[in-house]
């Protein structure tokens, strides 16, 4: 049998799902949701030239603990760019919340991964890409926003064979209108161990957060307006 009959008889009985993972609380919530609703789920990192490593140590916890096919590390240069708290480390991560997009917005970032899981995708024969963004308790990011990802979803079914070919592609932000709170009961009731999670922006070298960036006073909170128990470490 042909690699490319083989692949359509697979995807005929199996729904297939690429997910972006940080190795955060959002994502991996996203993994589990993806699960629940029968999605056979391959997972997607990078090593971005990011602060810490932490959170891709915590991407790969999380894909094994929720049992995904494959989890891939996609090596990118972004640091090359820089113009964020992120990827220079001569910029300072703010730890008081500010006016307007914060310096932790990394520039393009959202759509450098969404192309890359959209190949990635078009490669396994999968349907939907999910993405763990938000824009209820966030940061201000313009790549967080619905507007964005319906319009990726358009430029995806543009770009690609299997989306000319009327094999389309949906882009699938299931946290996009759910509280912190929200997103940590429903991942609570599907199972995640957010122990294994790693959200914060200056993360040590063990995962301990800061508990002073933005995303940790987001994850803080969300715990504790869910009255679920924080099991986040610090340093």
């Amino acid at each position: 049998m042909s690699r490319d009959a083989d692949m359509s008889e697979h995807t005929m009985t199996e729904k297939r799902a690429v997910i972006l993972l940080s190795g955060g609380l959002d994502s991996a919530t996203v993994v589990a949701m993806a699960k629940a609703d029968g999605f056979t789920c391959y997972t997607m990192s990078f090593d971005y030239g990011q602060r810490h490593r932490a959170e891709l140590q915590a991407a790969e916890r999380v894909a094994k603990d929720l049992g995904v096919v494959e989890h891939k590390v996609i090596g990118l240069d972004l640091n090359g760019i820089g113009g964020s708290a992120l990827t220079d480390s001569s910029i300072a991560v703010p730890e008081t919340p500010g006016q307007g997009i914060p310096v932790t917005y990394v520039p393009a970032r959202n759509t450098v991964f969404l192309s890359l899981a959209l190949g990635w995708a078009e490669v396994l024969g999968a349907r939907d890409i999910f993405i763990g963004v938000n824009a209820v308790d966030y940061s201000g990011y313009p790549d967080c926003r619905p507007e964005f990802v319906e319009s990726f979803e358009r430029m995806a079914n543009l770009a690609t064979k299997a989306g000319v070919e009327g094999q389309g592609f949906t882009i699938q932000a299931p946290l996009q209108m759910l509280s912190k709170a929200d997103i940590v009961k429903a991942g609570t009731r599907l199972g995640v161990d957010y122990g294994l999670t790693v959200s914060c922006y200056q993360a040590d070298d063990q995962g301990r957060a800061c508990g002073k960036c933005d995303s940790c006073r987001l994850r803080a909170e969300g715990f504790a307006a869910a009255g679920v128990a924080d099991p986040t470490r610090y340093f």
